[in-house]
């Protein structure tokens, strides 16, 4: 039971994550609802955990976990998770810009059947993000979403991909949100055993989902709540390394949950799909890190 019910504990995942971790926490303590701040921290050495420290030092809402090591994303929100006091739970990224009401109305959209609430998540340039409302991203779906048939989806249903256009209502039901933001109870959260900790970084969000839903809650956006993601300092910072772990994820979550992967043929042609996609952008990564070498020097 919660030692503090309506208090949301809100779990931050930080690793390497610069300036963007301070302004997340700052934002999140100013919040009109009542709330904790857990950083779970995965081993980060830019001095962003320090100065969070000093700057936060005596305030009580801010718990800072030192993991040691970099846990991956699942496990550090689970560390975190068994540290809250609260009977909510908000996963947020360190590098998502919330307003004082978000928290509030995020807790305002929920209902008795809703186990897992995102948000309308939008880039820094205010362009939508398609992850906000996705369907769970089967291989029939993931191929037309990459050939582009889906936008023919509305003349024919069939060809449907992954993301899901907002529907006008305040609060709709989707397969799964983006891991940014994350709304559940705690008992929920318990219930499906928190975050499957064999994903590193990526796709440990639509498993949430997935699992959520199997239990009989409903995943859902509210569509009115916008939240900034700026992209972070860590996922520039390291190309290659993000870039692994997103097939690597995408790549679990078709073995354990599309009927796809039951089929060896198909198995093995996602397998080579997934490792000839990470190769074919090998390049692109390799740019990026140069170019933040160069900087840097």
């Amino acid at each position: 039971m919660a030692d503090n019910p309506g208090l949301t504990s809100v779990v931050i995942v930080a690793a390497d994550s610069g300036a963007d971790l301070g302004v997340c926490v700052e934002r999140v303590l100013a919040s009109t609802a009542a709330v904790e701040v857990i950083v779970s921290d995965n081993d980060s050495r830019d001095g962003s955990i320090e100065s969070l420290a000093a700057c936060w030092q005596g305030d009580a809402r801010l718990r800072i976990l030192r993991n040691g090591r970099n846990l991956g994303f699942g496990a550090g929100c689970n560390r975190g998770a068994a540290q809250a006091r609260g009977d909510a739970l908000l996963f947020l990224n360190p590098d998502c810009r919330i307003e004082a009401d978000s928290i509030a109305r995020l807790h305002g959209c929920m209902a008795m059947d809703i186990g897992l609430l995102g948000a309308a998540i939008l880039a820094a340039d205010g362009t939508p993000e398609p992850a906000s409302r996705r369907r769970d991203p089967f291989l029939r779906r993931s191929v037309m979403s990459m050939s582009g048939l889906a936008r023919f989806a509305r003349r024919w249903p069939a060809l449907a991909g992954v993301d899901i256009a907002p529907d006008g209502s305040a609060v709709q039901t989707v397969d799964a949100v983006s891991g940014a933001t994350m709304l559940l109870t705690r008992a929920v959260f318990a219930a499906v055993g928190g975050f499957d900790e064999g994903y590193f970084l990526h796709g440990e969000d639509l498993d949430l989902c997935r699992r959520v839903r199997d239990a009989g809650w409903r995943v859902a956006c509210a569509n009115a709540v916008r939240i900034v993601h700026a992209k972070g300092t860590s996922s520039r910072a390291r190309p290659f390394f993000v870039a692994y772990h997103k097939h690597r994820g995408m790549w679990r979550w078709f073995r354990k949950f599309d009927p796809a992967a039951r089929n060896p043929l198909l198995r093995a042609l996602v397998f080579c799909g997934l490792c000839a996609h990470y190769a074919l952008l090998t390049p692109r990564y390799a740019w990026v890190w140069l170019r933040k070498f160069s900087r840097s020097r």
